[in-house]
């Protein structure tokens, strides 16, 4: 524990970055080298002055911070010497100096892992087909390795997880900033039966610029890169250069050559980079013999259990409808401001302001109200008791009475 805080110093510090944490640690071994040298010692580094200045600050706080943080949450913590750090991370570009895990702790090297990249934006077939193929490569053996936003990253982790099977998703920010929020449950779906993964510590927001840095993390952990839906340009295709940098193998799904989104896919295809899949087969083959043991039948899901795990929960496109919510018609009771105090505790009025018009989950209620999540549960326990407030379906709960304004 004491020699880790050295390796959270050496990556905290301003303007350093992956490859001048590596640079410092290439010229000193070790952190705590690095920690105790002088300023004169870092001359000689090929670093920026701001970087190189970074390194006077030996203050330890934030270091001590991110350590009792990765504590409470139980996260683990993997640095660039540790003996299990995954050896394809380790050769590329700029490897992570640290890890940061929350979940099950993956020997990638013994993985055959599958990256799944595509466009947020997406259509609702390109949505159905990212969920298929990451049930069929999770069903047949592989990891899947996916980001979490929407569009082609959430759903083909979707579909691992209906496989009954893991899945990581590697982020651009800390592992306990669920990010986007729609998708703050499939965080814990992950971290339960997978793993969450970033370089950057607990509480760093996920920030445009770190996207970028995120995909070669993407690719490196991984034997090859499907990619969906895409344009020439974004984030899908620079996953994808990285994927090519690293000799990894590339793989497109193709799309009518009248759909913009699929550009980039259909070029990879042309220009001979990407091999054109249909299915998880065409992917996982190329690895048999790599892998024996874990894809040596290549059998996926039945058809018919596929199909029905699929049809469940099947994307939606947007609409006024998609929500399949009920709206009631009902006349509420409403509560005079006389009798508010006198019925309901504090927590137990902000509940009800909050539910008072759309129906909230609980997390959404914590958001609006900024109460704490367990005095939430408590008084939505006591509002249902009353009848005050009613549970639907999806966990969100509908105030059924009125607070006279």
């Amino acid at each position: 524990m004491a020699e880790l805080k050295y390796w959270l110093w050496l990556t905290t510090r301003k303007g350093l970055g992956p490859a001048g944490a590596l640079t410092v640690l290439d010229h000193f071994s070790t952190p705590e080298r690095a920690y105790y040298a002088e300023g004169e010692d870092y001359d000689a580094l090929p670093l920026s002055p701001f970087a190189r200045q970074s390194l006077l600050d030996k203050s330890m706080d934030e270091p001590n911070r991110i350590l009792g943080d990765c504590d409470q949450m139980g996260l683990r913590v993997m640095t660039f010497q540790d003996a299990d750090y995954p050896q394809r991370l380790r050769q590329i570009a700029a490897p992570p100096a640290v890890l940061y895990i929350k979940g099950k702790v993956f020997r990638f090297d013994e993985e055959p892992a599958i990256a799944v990249v595509g466009m947020r934006r997406c259509s609702l077939g390109g949505l159905e087909w990212a969920e298929r193929l990451g049930m069929e490569l999770a069903s047949s053996g592989a990891l899947v390795v996916s980001g979490i936003a929407e569009g082609v990253d959430c759903h083909a982790v979707r579909g691992a997880l209906k496989a009954g099977k893991p899945a990581v998703s590697v982020l651009a920010g800390g592992v306990n900033v669920k990010f986007p929020y729609e998708n703050r449950y499939l965080y814990d779906d992950v971290a339960a039966a997978g793993a969450l993964i970033s370089e950057y510590p607990p509480g760093t927001a996920h920030k445009g610029d770190h996207f970028p840095l995120r995909n070669r993390i993407l690719s490196g952990l991984c034997l090859g890169v499907l990619a969906m839906e895409c344009e020439i340009t974004g984030g899908t295709m620079l996953t994808v250069n990285h994927a090519l940098e690293q000799g990894r193998e590339v793989y497109a799904v193709p799309v009518g050559l009248d759909e913009k989104r699929a550009r980039g896919t259909n070029r990879l295809i042309h220009e001979g980079k990407a091999k054109l899949v249909e299915n998880a087969r065409d992917i996982l083959e190329d690895f048999v013999d790599l892998y024996p043991v874990k894809l040596a039948k290549l059998a996926p899901l039945p058809p018919a259990v596929m199909e029905a795990r699929l049809s469940a929960d099947k994307p939606k496109a947007p609409g006024p409808s998609a929500s399949g919510e009920k709206k009631h018609t009902f006349r509420r009771e409403v509560i005079p401001r006389s009798q508010q105090k006198s019925r309901f505790t504090d927590d137990e009025l902000a509940i009800l302001t909050a539910a008072a018009k759309t129906a909230l989950t609980a997390d959404e209620i914590v958001e609006k109200t900024q109460i704490p999540a367990k005095r939430v549960l408590s008084a939505l326990t006591m509002l249902q008791v009353q009848g005050a407030v009613e549970e639907r379906p999806g966990r969100r709960f509908y105030a059924l009475v009125e607070l006279e304004e």
